[in-house]
């Protein structure tokens, strides 16, 4: 990591749990070979990536954007549309990708320049209002996006979970299209984290900490405020369509869910339990949230169930109010980590 970018995890505890949720995911397919396991590892992956994207504005800029989830889904419908009306090639997969980020950039790129220039309120309103209005065309071009029911796609032969690539009898597992297809995921993601990771700490990365700390001594400095923000709007957005690229193939498909405003607040969540201003912490922000999200019902269940002779706590972890305490969860960690995981591991008060 010093290497890369010049910023170490700077606490022996941070980089134990870095190296072991980096190693489990790594690993995730020979350890853990069941559907949802799979399918855990592969959103953590995701929203990981997600998550640091939004982190370079949020974190490192002091902007609030509502339309992250946008550049997400445009990525999405990206790779969706053009298999679907391509068929399951590597040129439906190439067209995708080729519309769907410079689009994503350009949006990026408008609402900068047009907005960036306004207080931070008003533009997290105006990244709202066009996020919204593009939820709703997604919705409205049936003919194109598949309406409320999204498109589904098949994808090319290699990608697919009955293309065996490697046979059981070699290593004792098999290694086939799903298995490849997670790979591509974590690679891909793990290469942009870094990559970030190099942005944020390099004379660019530091402008933008300039900004988010005191934005007129900036300019005062003789540093484009602006310039500066549109660019750092741009990349997380590119990232943000790349992350939605990653789900398209892993899901093999895109609906206007991608652009819902519920993602949007899982996102704030993930940065604020991981950390402000930490690529860091979109990491473990990540992880935390979605193996809450996904095991802490069957946790609550198990609980539930061991606690059967006592009083009123058999109904307290009752598996349905599983959202009431992954919601004390969050309480706990803004209260106990009020700069986040990372920060509190750093020492940061």
């Amino acid at each position: 990591m010093m290497i890369l970018s010049g910023d170490p995890p700077r606490s022996r505890i941070l980089s134990l749990l870095l190296i072991v949720i980096v190693t489990l995911l790594a690993l995730a397919p020979f350890l853990f070979p069941g559907a949802k396991a799979m399918n855990v590892a592969t959103k953590i992956c995701i929203f990981a990536l997600l998550v640091a994207s939004y982190d370079l504005l949020l974190g490192y800029t002091g902007t609030v954007s509502f339309a992250h989830t946008m550049f997400y889904g445009i990525g999405s419908y990206g790779i969706a549309i053009a298999l679907y009306a391509m068929g399951p090639t590597w040129a439906g997969v190439a067209t995708g990708i080729v519309i769907g980020l410079p689009l994503a950039a350009l949006l990026a790129l408008c609402i900068g320049l047009f907005s960036l220039r306004v207080q931070a309120i008003f533009f997290a309103m105006i990244t709202l209002a066009v996020a919204s209005a593009f939820q709703v065309l997604a919705s409205q071009l049936s003919w194109l996006t598949g309406g409320d029911d999204g498109r589904s796609f098949r994808l090319p032969e290699l990608l697919r979970p009955g293309t065996v690539i490697i046979p059981k009898e070699v290593f004792g597992f098999e290694f086939n299209g799903r298995t490849l297809t997670y790979y591509i995921v974590f690679v891909v993601a793990a290469a942009l984290i870094l990559t970030l990771l190099r942005i944020v700490n390099s004379p660019f990365g530091r402008v933008l900490q300039a900004v988010r700390e005191n934005r007129f001594r900036a300019e005062a400095l003789g540093y484009r405020t602006v310039f500066h923000l549109t660019w750092a709007n741009v990349i997380a957005a590119l990232v943000a369509a790349c992350a939605g690229v990653l789900n398209a193939l892993w899901l093999r498909y895109a609906g206007p869910e991608t652009l819902s405003f519920t993602i949007m607040i899982d996102i704030l969540l993930m940065v604020v339990i991981g950390g402000m201003g930490t690529m860091y912490g979109a990491i473990i922000g990540a992880a935390i949230f979605i193996l809450a999200e996904n095991y802490l019902q069957s946790l609550m269940g198990m609980a539930s169930k061991a606690t059967a002779g006592i009083p009123v706590l058999p109904n307290l972890l009752h598996p349905d109010r599983w959202l009431l305490w992954l919601g004390l969860l969050f309480i706990a960690s803004v209260y106990f980590f009020p700069t986040g995981v990372v920060g509190k591991l750093r020492g940061k008060s």
